[in-house]
């Protein structure tokens, strides 16, 4: 391969975001050429090692679950919190219900669908891109992107070097080549190559300047083992900082400290030092590392959340860590590089096929992105000001003062956090980010030590209002088409009519009293053969409840008839009772 190489699609970077993209395009268009190229050899050591549940379906479509699952890496159940000025410790569970011990390897199915993994990225990132290799990606390890050509907003070509000649993980380079490409993907993490050569600007939108120090350990003591294989991750915050603890083998664990870069400046310490004295600080950690041994490869960076200004241009697409990234207090990172890389598959096999329009194609995925790290940004914002060693939040966060400062109620400060709506791109689901509307109830009642009422248990007569709300359409990606799918939207607020959003919408269209509701909701899941109808009616309540906050039902309290009480356990759903 010398001279130039023209190909369909050019990645640069193949870790989660770029090896996600590439599988996507050849399982939904097997005749796209699609190059991965890759600065470094896999297996490499990668920090940022915890998941979210939104990346396991993601893993079933590009059909590397199985691979994943066999590797044996823990179930993320939750995690467990020390933080602030909460006392104690307290849990936060991504299932709605106990989890239920099963052998493994098991399939993506049931309750390992709403679970994640914590994974040895080293291990981990070497199944995806190998997998990537296996679907038909044309995948270049050792290989570096020396220059991008570049024309205006159009990226032109790719001039890359082989780092150790004929060591590639496919064909042998012949010393330099330039690649050239009708689409490219910018994939290279915080490097952003691709970015910072179309000089797009980054914004921080926050005040947080922390750093992160890490390292490994062999044969740590797991502070939880639920069932087979489940654990939660630990976050353990210290009056100066807080730690990560997350096994991510049955045998090896990370260990990561973050603190306020000012502090780390003020202590004057080596960041080896510091790191040990947080360990030997907070007394559960240090004893379940008694035993443990250090791998001795301690690592640091800088943890400074930003977004990058434009995420999407003529030809080109930023992905992962190139289009920003958010503080790792809501292990956000992978999840953000899986869906990146996702829509961006999404988005080159719609803007191939010519049938959606190509500006409307790129502004979704522009939009729906930047707003998901956007939001991950905000959220880390509000759950730092709940820890009295983030001074410069309460001091300096003007974004933060303006939205009614950091002194808020549970009341006020869940209507903060859900300024933008709750429609995601699972539409069956009330999410903000890669979290569930109820998730941030119980986030934001524990960090403020207050309580948020659910308005559905205190009126009983609902009613759509769409006073002020546009007709338009929204991006739903399924079986590798992007869908416009109609909705509404007022101002910065979306009311998709798809999934849990179409049924709750036309129950409250049909009836306003609430008993009636639910039933015509149960009725319309039980016809479309939900699975598990308890935790759709659960999903189904978060849907109602968010569109009462967003303005577009708007709920009252009829005194002759009963309200309905509400339990947080899905299977015991609602129940009547007198006013």
């Amino acid at each position: 391969m010398s001279g130039i190489y023209d190909c369909d699609v050019a990645i640069i970077g193949g870790g989660p975001a770029g090896s996600t993209t590439g599988s996507l395009l050849k399982k939904y268009n097997p005749d796209l050429s699609v190059v991965i190229l890759e600065r470094e050899a896999f297996p490499r050591e990668h920090v940022g090692e915890s998941q979210l549940p939104a990346i396991s379906p993601i893993l079933d479509e590009i059909g590397v679950w199985d691979k994943v699952e066999a590797a044996n890496f823990p179930i993320k159940i939750g995690a467990t919190y020390r933080w602030g000025s909460t006392k104690g410790y307290w849990k936060f569970d991504f299932l709605l219900r106990p989890f239920e011990d099963e052998p493994r390897p098991a399939k993506y199915s049931h309750q390992r669908a709403s679970t994640a993994f914590q994974v040895d990225r080293a291990v981990y990132d070497k199944i995806l891109l190998d997998h990537a290799k296996e679907l038909g990606c044309e995948v270049y390890e050792e290989t570096k992107v020396d220059a991008i050509d570049t024309e205006g907003d159009r990226v032109l070509g790719l001039h890359i070097s082989p780092q150790v000649p004929g060591n590639h993980g496919g064909t042998p380079l012949d010393g330099k080549s330039q690649i050239r490409a009708r689409h490219y993907v910018d994939g290279s993490g915080v490097s952003a190559l691709l970015r910072k050569k179309l000089d797009i600007s980054v914004t921080s939108p926050t005040n947080l300047r922390n750093i992160a120090i890490w390292d490994y350990w062999q044969n740590a003591e797991w502070a939880e083992s639920i069932g087979t294989g489940g654990t939660r991750i630990q976050v353990l915050s210290l009056s100066w900082g807080w730690i990560w603890f997350i096994p991510i083998s049955p045998t090896r664990t990370s260990i990561g400290l973050v603190l306020p870069a000012a502090k780390f400046k003020e202590e004057g310490k080596k960041p080896e030092e510091i790191y040990l004295e947080a360990i030997a600080a907070e007394p559960r950690l240090s004893k379940l590392v008694t035993k443990a041994t250090r791998e001795m490869i301690l690592q640091s960076t800088n943890d400074w959340s930003y977004t990058a200004d434009r995420i999407v241009g003529e030809n080109w697409f930023l992905a992962g860590d190139s289009c920003g990234f958010a503080d790792p207090i809501l292990s956000a990172g992978m999840t953000l590089a899986h869906t990146s890389g996702r829509r961006i598959a999404y988005s080159i096999l719609e803007l191939d096929r010519g049938e959606l329009d190509p500006v409307w194609v790129r502004k979704e995925y522009g939009q729906i992105h930047r707003d998901q790290i956007l939001h991950h940004i905000r959220f880390a914002d509000f759950w730092y000001s709940s820890n009295g060693c983030f001074t410069d939040l309460k001091e300096n966060c003007s974004a933060i003062a303006k939205h009614a400062g950091l002194e808020l109620s549970a009341q006020e400060a869940f209507r903060w956090l859900s300024t933008g709506g709750f429609a995601g791109e699972d539409q069956s689901f009330a999410m903000k980010g890669t979290y569930r509307f109820s998730s941030i109830k119980v986030f934001t009642e524990t960090l403020t030590n207050g309580s948020i009422d659910w308005v559905i248990t205190k009126k009983n007569e609902f009613r759509l209002n769409m006073v002020g709300a546009q007709p338009t359409e929204i991006a739903f990606m399924r079986n590798g088409r992007i869908e416009p799918t109609k909705c509404f939207r007022r101002k910065d607020i979306v009311l998709p009519l798809n999934g849990m959003y179409r049924i709750v919408y036309g129950a409250v269209n049909r009836e306003s009293d609430a008993l009636k509701v639910f039933n015509l909701i149960r009725e319309a899941l039980i016809a479309s053969r939900y699975p598990g109808i308890d935790e759709g009616m659960f999903a189904a309540y978060e849907v109602l409840e968010s569109m009462i906050l967003e303005g577009w039902i708007t709920a009252k309290l009829n005194k002759k008839r009963p309200v309905l009480s509400f339990s947080k356990e899905p299977a015991e759903g609602m129940s009547a009772s007198s006013t």
